[in-house]
């Protein structure tokens, strides 16, 4: 752990092996409602996008969802929220359907992301995410505002 820090990575402790990467897991269980709400017609792959970079995907940036929700539960923070908040995102969760990966499905896919990339390259976007990570080009600079 301390020769990752030293190279200016954060490394987590993993107490059971398990299949894939866990930050990988983590994107994997958004992108499967993601696709689920395309699929179902409730919105775009790029309002989906909007929705996240715009909601928990800032905040998920400078910290965790699970630090969020004790933020969320206001002066009495987690306890709060787990006392009065968790049982109706119980009811979401619960809720949550996994999409039908099919041709049509990654075709409405493909469209968007390409309708949402306006004929940039992936190097062009590779080069904007990044000058956004490093602060050199605003979030809203980013996507034409």
């Amino acid at each position: 752990m301390a020769f990752y820090a030293s190279i200016g990575k954060k490394a987590i402790r993993l107490y059971k092996a398990l299949p894939g990467h866990v930050a990988n897991r983590f994107q994997a269980a958004l992108y499967k409602e993601v696709l689920y709400l395309v699929q179902q017609g409730v919105l775009s792959v790029e309002d989906a996008d909007a929705a996240i970079c715009y909601g928990p995907g800032l905040r998920w940036g400078v910290i965790g969802p699970s630090l969020q929700w004790h933020l969320g539960g206001g002066p009495d923070g987690i306890h709060h929220f787990m006392e009065h908040l968790m049982q109706p995102l119980a009811g979401m969760i619960a809720a949550l359907t996994p999409p039908n990966i099919t041709d049509d499905l990654k075709q409405s896919v493909v469209d968007g992301v390409l309708r949402e990339a306006q004929n940039r390259s992936v190097e062009q976007l590779s080069k904007q995410e990044n000058q956004v990570l490093m602060g050199l080009l605003s979030l809203r600079e980013r996507v034409g505002l």
